[in-house]
């Protein structure tokens, strides 16, 4: 039998309360917890969880994203596969899976819902109801992920309904995706099964929601923030709130994942047993996870941290194993498998070019910090013929180019990426995961997407110069490499693209997000421009 004893002032989240003492851990659980002085030390408490996240969004496969997340006291994220599922389908949900296992981190996957997000754009696979409801019967697989098909459940699309129904037969949670709705489609949606929304960006929508019996999500990641709009509810609705980060990009990874949203919160003055149940209990008892909560018999999840104001973390235990002692990760990294989905090839400057009939046009407006964007009406000076690009007035062009077969790429103009000078792309794109690229010219839009087609899979940046492209040879989502060298890596492309005079806090992360058509206003898919409001293309 191992035993363990660690003393510090224990933090009870049931009991609100914090007491000296020591845990007693014996076999990877809490076998007593023993009440008495202690003069000095950490305090222990259970670890965090985020309640929603794309784990390849931090272009890490699990095995190398446990290693950064123990170091912030993560013990288990609530994952949605969604990503790798468009590139590669089912396979895909398998090989987070496989890798999960590899690791300590508590990994719990769901079973993406909607893939591909929807017809109007080209993904790599299809998740029908039947795949859906053979990835559920799995134990494996703990919830139906984001339901991001709203007008579907609205509407009462067949398949749709189908997968909320196999969810619910054997008692797992449905996971919302629906930004901005209010009123009585809210509650016909929630009334519809759906259990949670981390999409909420405005505080009286996350209330209509609440009203109606949902859960809300606080959502603080690399490009969507909605900490600031949402952090009342810490206050008022305290116990149906939990903390996410949905997308965390890797260079903000090594600076800190839910422990650094708990610090904000604290510091903001929020009740820290508030703060603590979002971050620990709450997504622990919505999802059924097999996390422990500092409780005699629950197994021994926890983290010390130095104090209760800034949540650094000195060691983190998971089934009774110290995983982390600061500044070590106490499990080993591998090298990943590498599978993928592509077949792009090279484009000419030409491929980009938008004839100038009509005009007068939509043109997207990126939100710094938001996924949804806005539009402008128009009107477009023509050269040659021709609608370009125009630095000097921020106006972009934007293009997605199919990356599983070889198609005519989709175009349209955005405005507030800053971009002076070169081109940047991406085949992170949500969700199809298509390449993704807005430049100053056509010409820098092409060397952008054919440095995207020559890895089969990046991000990168470009100008007449540079060709500076990070590799994402899994899925065209995720790096093979270390940790360390992929935040490096991807931090200095996103350096490139802010002298090159972007002001977004997360230019990649914003990108990535542009070809979501789920999400309104305006967005962009291969096949053409898309108003996300009339869920329909632009005319």
């Amino acid at each position: 039998m191992t035993t363990h004893r660690i003393s510090g002032h224990l933090v009870d989240l049931h009991q609100q309360r914090i007491v000296d003492g020591t845990l007693v851990v014996e076999d990877g659980r809490i076998a007593a917890i023993e009440e008495h002085p202690v003069e000095d030390g950490p305090y222990v408490l259970p670890g965090f969880v985020d309640a929603h996240i794309h784990i390849e969004s931090s272009m890490m496969p699990p095995t190398s994203f446990a290693q950064l997340a123990v170091r912030f006291g993560t013990v288990a994220t609530v994952s949605d596969p969604h990503e790798i599922a468009n590139v590669l389908g089912a396979p895909g949900v398998e090989y987070m899976l496989d890798s999960a296992r590899q690791v300590p981190l508590k990994f719990h996957f769901g079973c993406p819902s909607c893939v591909p997000a929807t017809g109007f754009e080209t993904a790599g696979a299809v998740l029908d109801a039947a795949e859906v409801e053979k990835l559920l019967a799995r134990d494996e697989i703990g919830y139906l992920s984001e339901l991001m098909n709203y007008p579907g459940v609205l509407f009462g699309d067949e398949e749709v309904l189908r997968k909320i129904a196999a969810a619910k037969a054997l008692g797992k949670p449905v996971d919302g995706h629906a930004p901005g709705l209010r009123g009585d489609d809210a509650k016909r949606y929630i009334e519809a099964g759906i259990t949670t929304d981390h999409e909420c960006f405005t505080l009286p929508e996350a209330q209509d929601k609440l009203r109606y019996g949902m859960k809300i999500i606080i959502r603080e990641g690399s490009a969507a923030r909605n900490y600031e709009a949402l952090k009342s509810l810490l206050e008022t609705d305290p116990e149906r709130c939990m903390l996410c980060s949905d997308d965390k990009h890797p260079d903000d990874l090594l600076e800190g994942h839910i422990n650094a949203l708990v610090r904000r919160a604290v510091s903001d003055g929020f009740p820290l047993f508030n703060v603590l149940r979002a971050a620990c209990v709450h997504p622990v008892e919505h999802y059924g996870l097999p996390v422990g909560l500092l409780r005699v018999g629950d197994s021994a999840d926890f983290v010390l941290v130095d104090n209760l104001q800034d949540f650094n973390c000195r060691q983190t235990w998971i089934d009774g194993v110290c995983v982390y002692d600061a500044p070590e990760v106490n499990f080993a990294w591998t090298p990943p498998e590498t599978p993928n989905h592509f077949d792009c090839q090279t484009k000419g400057p030409e491929a980009f070019a938008m004839r100038d009939e009509p005009r007068y046009r939509e043109v997207i407006v990126a939100v710094d910090r938001q996924i949804v964007t806005q539009r402008e009406h128009c009107e477009l000076t023509a050269v040659d013929g021709l609608l370009h690009a125009d630095p000097a007035a921020d106006l972009l062009k934007l293009a997605v180019v199919n990356r599983y077969q070889n198609a005519e790429p989709g175009l349209a103009l955005i405005k507030n990426f800053g971009l002076k000078r070169g081109a940047i792309a991406s085949t992170v794109a949500h969700d199809s995961h298509n390449i993704i690229a807005v430049g100053t010219s056509d010409a820098m839009v092409a060397k952008a997407v054919n440095a995207m087609a020559s890895a089969r899979g990046g991000v990168c940046y470009v100008d007449d110069a540079t060709e500076a492209v990070l590799p994402l040879p899994i899925a065209g989502l995720m790096s093979d490499l270390r940790p360390e060298e992929i935040a490096e890596g991807y931090a200095r492309i996103d350096r490139l693209a802010k002298e090159a005079g972007s002001a977004l806090a997360a230019p990649f992360m914003t990108l990535s997000f542009m070809a979501l058509l789920v999400i309104p206003t305006l967005k962009l898919s291969d096949k053409g421009l898309f108003d996300g409001e009339k869920f329909a293309f632009v005319e």
